[in-house]
């Protein structure tokens, strides 16, 4: 059974840190890029989802989006199947819904034929979220 379990969301001040976690079982890891999405809450269209993060694994690419740039790191334990999004100097405008989720990334995929599209692929799998409010 495919999975993507994220954890680590909560209620934390302007200025703070949280550390997102995105636990993957069910397929292989090695050949999916795993992106962070968020929502804003009240906004339930998957259209509204914002990919604010990116990594492939394979190769460490990784991409930011550049509201979070410089203040948001995403980084994989290959080993374990996880991805982290460390969130550092948080502000209230990142109080959302986060989301991890999985795009098939090996040969043959869209990844592998146009490897820098900013994380806009097409993604397979996705966790259920955790929230994250800032509060200012």
């Amino acid at each position: 059974e495919v999975q993507l379990v994220e954890s680590g969301g909560g209620l934390v001040q302007a200025g703070g840190s949280l550390r997102l976690s995105c636990a993957a079982s069910g397929f292989s890891f090695s050949d999916h890029a795993i992106a962070w999405f968020r929502q804003v809450p009240g906004k339930e269209r998957e259209k509204e989802r914002e990919v604010i993060s990116c990594i492939k694994s394979s190769d460490g690419y990784t991409h930011y989006t550049n509201s979070v740039k410089g203040r948001f790191t995403i980084s994989s334990d290959n080993a374990k199947k996880l991805v982290y999004l460390q969130m550092d100097n948080l502000k209230p405008e990142d109080t959302a819904v986060y989301y991890c989720a999985a795009s098939y990334s090996g040969y043959g995929s869209l990844w592998y034929h146009e490897p820098r599209r900013n994380c806009r692929y097409n993604y397979d799998y996705w966790g259920q979220g955790t929230r994250v409010t800032v509060s200012s």
